[in-house]
């Protein structure tokens, strides 16, 4: 592995990629994208702060991942004229099902604001694998902002909430906010309070599980927004969700609750996803919600009316959500 062919790529990207970041309004935004074989990374800028996540492939985890940190903290900092302390450096590696892919390494916690077509949001870089926000679905979180003016939306597996503040700065009249995580639910709070916007009787973030949540609701909403995790068995709900075989169980429960031409936006990131016959006829928006700084695809996503889709009704799934 040549750190200075790293180095080179990521100078090379990093002119352009920033130049089209400042035109879009963004400071949060992929720089690589698995580009090299040998260095299975993504690596984001977070407000002048980069963010990686190494996929070490087998022979890298058996030689130990130290060299191949190290090799990604000096190409970063030789190729993006960055702080090696600026870069915050996570290693995927694969665990049994249901264990955390990522433990918080030591430290001080790293928190930044970035900007998104004129919305803040709160990133985390250290404390999660995850930071907060899914850089890929910020094609998505714009339509469903563009669609929501004077609109009633229901934000499913919520996580942060950036939904829900697209929705509100597009015009929506009412939000509603589910997540499972008491942490994702106070985060979505604050996510909503730095684009001045709070909770209320119109504006509910609620703690709960989005099945349960549907089967309980009687509310009616004119945008619906589903971006469930692939897995989940979560002790507080005590069932079994798997996206592949439940997503036509979950899409019937949405459509109940999704007012006539109303939009319900369903999206995955289970890479081996076959659309049932429950999304047969609904408008495939994949290749209009992949952003450019992404050079492979990390989700699908469809959008569904109250009268798209077809096929038999599906069986109760047993599962209940987890993020990604």
């Amino acid at each position: 592995m040549s750190v200075e062919a790293l180095a080179n790529r990521l100078e090379k990207n990093a002119g352009a990629r920033r130049a089209w970041a400042k035109r879009e309004g963004l400071t949060a935004f992929r720089l690589y994208d698995g580009d090299m074989p040998e260095w299975p990374l993504a690596i984001d800028a977070y407000a002048g702060l980069l963010h990686v996540i190494a996929y070490p492939r087998r022979k890298q985890l058996k030689a130990g991942v130290g060299e191949l940190v190290a090799g990604v903290q000096q190409a970063c900092a030789q190729g993006l004229q960055v702080a090696t302390a600026d870069v915050v450096v996570k290693v995927h590696e694969p665990r049994p099902w249901g264990e955390a892919p990522f433990e918080k390494a030591p430290g001080p916690t790293r928190l930044v604001t970035v900007e998104e077509y004129g919305r803040r949001f709160e990133c985390n870089l250290t404390d999660f694998l995850d930071t907060g926000l899914f850089l890929d679905h910020r094609l998505t979180r714009r339509l469903v902002g563009r669609a929501s003016q004077g609109a009633r939306v229901l934000n499913l597996f919520a996580y942060t909430g950036s939904f829900t503040v697209h929705a509100l700065a597009g015009g929506a009249v009412e939000t509603t906010t589910v997540d499972l995580s008491n942490t994702y639910c106070a985060w979505a709070e604050r996510n909503l309070a730095l684009n001045g916007f709070a909770t209320g009787p119109r504006h509910r973030v609620l703690r709960d599980d989005a099945l349960a949540f549907l089967e309980h609701d009687r509310g009616e909403y004119d945008v619906i927004v589903a971006d469930p995790p692939s897995f989940s068995a979560s002790k507080k709900m005590g069932r079994r969700f798997e996206v592949q075989r439940d997503h036509a169980f979950l899409l019937e429960r949405c459509l109940e609750r999704l007012s006539p031409g109303g939009a319900l936006y369903f999206s995955t990131n289970f890479v081996d996803f076959a659309p049932g016959p429950r999304l047969e006829g609904a408008e495939e928006l994949t290749a209009k919600t992949l952003p450019a700084d992404f050079r492979q695809r990390r989700h699908r996503c469809w959008r569904l009316g109250r009268e798209g889709g077809g096929g038999p009704g599906p069986d109760r799934p047993s599962g209940a959500p987890r993020r990604r």
